[in-house]
């Protein structure tokens, strides 16, 4: 709105220069840009970026298997916390040996961690592995790519907006500093002779 004021109140004002007609048609551009421009990169980002990672979930859950591993021996135990709620999920973990049986089959043992607090030897959790028993990370969820894809999407957004806003001021900024030079240019000419009687004739 500030921009179209601007053009408006320099239309047709006799003192108007050049440059400020330039620095109006410049905000101008840049608010129509960033209200037009960074939602439509914030949408495609985030449909690509969601298309991006429902194939990777997808993918995941295929070659990603929960399997039911035993305890065999406890190597290292967090140390307990009185108040469970101030322990983040991260630290409330467990070291083990364990053995499992993979989805092909076979058997495998191995240092896995468990959110078992307390585990004993013969007890049960849950590991993910591939299908030939290789211990790995819990699968993508299609919740989690899309929160990933709506934050990449507003990212983006917010990246071209701040990006063209910047644009803007660096415009504005040499617009200035010609301004100042044309002033200092002019100043030079008639500054010795300011306040001179007869000095603009």
């Amino acid at each position: 709105m500030r921009a179209i004021a601007g053009l408006w109140r320099w239309r047709h004002n006799p003192l108007r220069r050049k440059t400020d007609l330039l620095e109006a048609w410049v905000s101008l551009a840049t608010a129509v840009l960033i209200a037009v421009a960074a939602p439509v990169a914030g949408v495609l980002t985030g449909t690509l970026s969601e298309n991006a990672l429902l194939r990777t979930v997808h993918q995941q859950q295929q070659e990603r298997h929960e399997v039911t591993a035993t305890v065999m021996r406890t190597i290292r135990q967090s140390p307990p916390d009185p108040d469970p709620e101030t322990v983040p999920a991260r630290d409330a973990r467990s070291q083990v040996i364990a053995g499992w049986r993979a989805p092909d089959g076979t058997r495998h043992h191995g240092t896995v961690t468990t959110v078992l607090q307390t585990p004993h030897r013969g007890e049960k959790f849950t590991i993910w592995t591939d299908v030939h028993g290789t211990v790995v990370a819990r699968p993508l969820d299609r919740i989690s790519a899309m929160t990933h894809a709506i934050l990449a999407g507003i990212g983006a957004s917010a990246v071209l907006a701040v990006s063209l806003d910047g644009v803007r001021r660096l415009v504005m900024w040499r617009i200035v500093r010609r301004r100042y030079a044309r002033w200092d240019r002019a100043w030079e000419k008639t500054g010795p002779d300011w306040g001179r009687t007869g000095a603009d004739s």
